[in-house]
């Protein structure tokens, strides 16, 4: 199946259930072309997790639901090792964690000893438990959520987590036109009970090893890295991006071409995920916050001071 075919099943699929929002999930789709990590920031009720449900469904993978609460402990997430009886050892049973796909729902509820189990998976895509590491199936990405203004019983993610989300996206409220959809679609049943696989996980892993040979030029890198640069650096920020920051954009600019059907980047497809990449990154001053400044501000004023490099094509 042609990948462009292939992106479109699953953006259809995916619409039986969310309604209006069909940047917002191309946008995701992206981060799993991209093979990276997607936290999903924003309010109660706007189809968080339902997204992610049925994304999940439409991809055919195994998958594990994690909902955080301040009792959640490490090894439920990553697994524990239990005396065996019958063969007078230790036995590994493995967590949650040992999926395709972790919906990490509300991932701020709980603590940041158990947050931090995720490290390793995330970074590494693997498990250590004693003198024994195990590796988890590809293709492995946590999709996680969290309510950004209820701060009662919440323990904010680390910088260390954030950066290991290639990208945050917000859903936001749905337009009216939309909203009335929606109550019509949900009117008698849940469509999301009847979404079924449209691809094969074997189509996924194929997309994204074509991402990583999708073509950028050095000019585009030095342009990646100037970007990334200048939060280090800006008035505004107590904290700039990361490394990891610039190869999730250098990637995700990748997966964008793929979608568009290029197979060279293009400045645009830097521009269009600045964003998405680097505002959960960045961290601004007290005063800025004071002044009403916020993150996508500052990637928005640092994007219009940097020169944008003049390159067409790849050939």
């Amino acid at each position: 199946m042609d990948r462009l075919d292939i992106i479109d099943k699953i953006l259809t699929n995916v619409n039986k259930v969310i309604i209006g929002k069909d940047n917002e999930v191309l946008d995701i789709i992206k981060g799993v072309l991209a093979d990276g990590h997607i936290l999903i920031e924003d309010i109660p009720g706007v189809g968080k997790t339902t997204l992610i449900k049925a994304l999940t469904k439409s991809l055919g993978m195994s998958y594990s639901r994690i909902q955080f609460t301040p009792d959640l402990l490490p090894s439920d997430i990553i697994g524990v090792s239990i005396y065996n009886n019958k063969i007078n050892d230790f036995e590994f049973k493995k967590g949650l964690v040992f999926s395709n796909i972790i919906l990490g729902d509300e991932i701020n509820r709980t603590t940041a000893k158990t947050q931090s189990a995720l490290l390793e998976a995330m970074e590494e895509k693997q498990v250590s438990e004693g003198n024994i590491t195990y590796k988890l199936d590809e293709p492995f990405i946590v999709m996680a959520t969290e309510n950004p203004i209820e701060y009662e019983g919440t323990f904010p993610l680390p910088e260390a987590q954030l950066d290991r989300f290639m990208m945050k996206v917000k859903i936001g409220y749905p337009m009216e036109d939309d909203e009335i959809n929606i109550l019509q679609t949900y009117r008698t049943s849940n469509p999301l009970e009847n979404i079924e696989k449209v691809v094969s996980k074997e189509e996924i892993l194929r997309l994204q090893e074509e991402v990583k040979n999708i073509k950028i030029k050095k000019e585009l890198s030095e342009y990646i890295v100037k970007i990334v640069s200048a939060t280090r650096y800006n008035k505004n920020l107590i904290l700039g991006a990361s490394v990891r920051a610039s190869l999730a954009l250098q990637r995700i600019a990748q997966a964008t071409a793929l979608m568009k059907g290029r197979n060279f980047v293009i400045p645009e497809d830097i521009k269009e995920n600045a964003k998405l990449v680097l505002c959960h990154r960045i961290s601004l001053t007290s005063s800025s916050r004071a002044n009403k400044i916020t993150e996508e501000k500052v990637i928005d004023d640092i994007l219009k001071s940097i020169q944008v490099p003049k390159v067409i094509s790849n050939d």
